[in-house]
C-alpha cells in the first residue's frame, strides 16, 4: 500500500511537469518521516510532526528554511493521500478497517512561517572592494608561483582565477558558473567593444520550487573581466587538451569543475588571506550587486542581470558602504539648500 501511494505521488507530480529531481527529494523526506514515527501514513498523526520538527531543530540543528521545505513536502503528500478524488481514505477503510486511513497532519499551527525575505546568516556580506583586490591578486600569484616553481597546477589556478572573477564579473551564482559552456558566450550589439563575449547565456539559473532551471541573458559590463575571460578561453583553456569538451571550466582529466571543488579553492584562497569565514563564494555575487549600487547603475538593471523577478531579492543582496551613503545623503540634501539655508522656498 505504501508502495502503491509513493508511486501514485509521483505519477501526480510528473503530471504536474515537476521535476524528478524534485520528486525525488519529497520522497525522501516522506520516507525520512516514516523511519522516524515507525508508522504507516494511516497511522500518522499531527502530534508526530512536532516531534519530528523539534528532532531536526535540536538534534540536526537545520535552518528553519530547511525545515520548512520539508514539512512543506510533508503536507504535499498528505493532501494527495486525503484527497477524495484519488481514493486512498477509502483503499486504506476497505484493506484495514473503519477510521484507519490518512489524515491532514501538517497545518499552519504546526509549521515554520515564512515571515522574513531573506532568513541566511545574518553575518554574511559581500567583499570590500579592498577584500576583493586582495582576493584576486592573491588568486593570479598563485599562478605565477605554480609556473616560477615548476608545480603542477598551474592550468588549474588559472582557471579558478579566471572562474571567481567571472563569477563576480556577471554577478553568477556558484551551481551557474560552473555549467557554463564556451558557446554561451555570444555579442552584444550595444557593446561590440567586447566582441564575443559582450553577452552571457546562463541556461542554469536558479529555479522557481519543483520547476525547470530559468535561463537569462546577462550582459558583460566589466571591461578587465571581459579581458581575463577571453584570455582563459583563447590561450589557457586549449592547454588542457581537452578542446571538444563544451565545458568552460574543463579539468585536467577532461570533466567538468563541480560546485564543492570551487568551494574547496574559494575556502583556501580565503583563509591563506585571514579574511573573515562569511566570505563565501555567494559573496562574490552580492558585491557585484553593491558596486553596482554604489556606481549608481539602474536598480532595474542589476535586478534582470541577477535574475530577480522582485526588487525586494535584490535589495537583499545590497549593502552599501559608508562611502556611498554618504554621497547619496549628499545628493539627497543638495536640492534643500540650493537657495540657501535662511531663505524660503515655495512647496
Amino acid at each position: 500500500m505504501v508502495e502503491a501511494m509513493l508511486r501514485g505521488f509521483r505519477a501526480q507530480q510528473t503530471a504536474r511537469g515537476l521535476r524528478d529531481e524534485g520528486i525525488t527529494k519529497r520522497e525522501q523526506v516522506v520516507k525520512r518521516f516514516m523511519a522516524f514515527t515507525n508508522e504507516y501514513p494511516w497511522l500518522w498523526s499531527a502530534g508526530q510532526v512536532d516531534e519530528w520538527s523539534l528532532s531536526l531543530t535540536a538534534e540536526h540543528h537545520l535552518a528553519p528554511s530547511t525545515i520548512r521545505q520539508y514539512q512543506c513536502h510533508l503536507r504535499l503528500f498528505t493532501e494527495y493521500l486525503t484527497d477524495p478524488r484519488y481514493g486512498w481514505v477509502r483503499a486504506c477503510e476497505n484493506e484495514f478497517g473503519l477510521g484507519m486511513h490518512p489524515v491532514p497532519i501538517v497545518h499552519e499551527w504546526n509549521t515554520i512561517a515564512h515571515l522574513n525575505d531573506y532568513e541566511g546568516n545574518p553575518d554574511a556580506r559581500p567583499f570590500t572592494r579592498d577584500e576583493l583586490q586582495q582576493f584576486f591578486d592573491y588568486a593570479d600569484d598563485q599562478v605565477e608561483w605554480a609556473v616560477r616553481t615548476g608545480r603542477k597546477g598551474a592550468l588549474a589556478a588559472y582557471r579558478d582565477a579566471t572562474l571567481f572573477k567571472v563569477i563576480y564579473g556577471w554577478g553568477l551564482r556558484r551551481t551557474e558558473a560552473a555549467k557554463l559552456d564556451v558557446v554561451d558566450w555570444g555579442r552584444n550589439p550595444a557593446a561590440p567593444e567586447f566582441g564575443r563575449y559582450g553577452m552571457l547565456h546562463v541556461r542554469y539559473g536558479k529555479a522557481k520550487r519543483g520547476q525547470m532551471p530559468r535561463r537569462r541573458n546577462v550582459a558583460a559590463v566589466m571591461g578587465w573581466a571581459v579581458e581575463a575571460v577571453a584570455d582563459y578561453v583563447e590561450n589557457v583553456r586549449p592547454r588542457f587538451g581537452h578542446v571538444d569538451h563544451p565545458a568552460l571550466w574543463v579539468t585536467e582529466r577532461g570533466g567538468r569543475i563541480k560546485s564543492a571543488e570551487i568551494n574547496a579553492r574559494f575556502s583556501a584562497y580565503r583563509d591563506a588571506l585571514g579574511l573573515p569565514s562569511v566570505l563565501v563564494p555567494h559573496s562574490l555575487r552580492h558585491s557585484y550587486v553593491t558596486h553596482l549600487t554604489e556606481d549608481s547603475v539602474d536598480r532595474r538593471f542589476i535586478q534582470s542581470q541577477v535574475g530577480h523577478e522582485c526588487d525586494s531579492s535584490t535589495a537583499i543582496y545590497t549593502h552599501v558602504s559608508n562611502d556611498f551613503m554618504n554621497s547619496a545623503l549628499r545628493r539627497a540634501l543638495s536640492p534643500a539648500f540650493e537657495t540657501g539655508p535662511f531663505e524660503k522656498r515655495s512647496l
